[in-house]
């Protein structure tokens, strides 16, 4: 259950339902998923974060499925559950099969594994690389 439970549509305020339907309209979609329900509690903060995913996940330089995997890999590493189940079916649909899906979940686990070990062992960043 959320922290401060959740804001259903009908209980919104005016400003907190032009977000909602700003979400809707956008995702073409006729519900809006719990984190925005529950971030509602902060009319600020859901409105400056919506703005900002509406930004960042737009079409640009990388691909929208580029995006969502890289969504998933954070996720995963963070161990947002909620976050790692809402990316994945956003990805799905953006094209992400079972064998992509495999593939990132190895870079993930390897990226997380060497870099555990080069914070343990303190190496030093080759000068090549700087």
């Amino acid at each position: 259950m959320a922290t401060l439970g959740l804001i259903e549509y009908q209980d919104a305020s005016p400003e907190v339902r032009a977000v909602y339907d700003d979400i809707m309209a956008t995702r073409k979609t006729d519900w809006v998923n719990n984190f925005w329900k529950a971030l509602a509690h902060d009319p600020v903060a859901l409105k400056r974060t919506w703005e900002d995913i509406k930004q960042i996940m737009a079409p640009g330089a990388l691909d929208p499925l580029v995006k969502e995997l890289i969504y998933v890999a954070v996720s995963v590493s963070n161990q947002c559950d909620y976050c790692i189940a809402s990316h994945i079916a956003s990805a799905r649909k953006k094209g992400m099969t079972d064998a992509m899906f495999k593939e990132l979940m190895a870079v993930v686990g390897m990226a997380n594994e060497t870099n555990r070990l080069v914070a343990g062992y303190q190496v030093e960043i080759d000068a090549p690389f700087q």
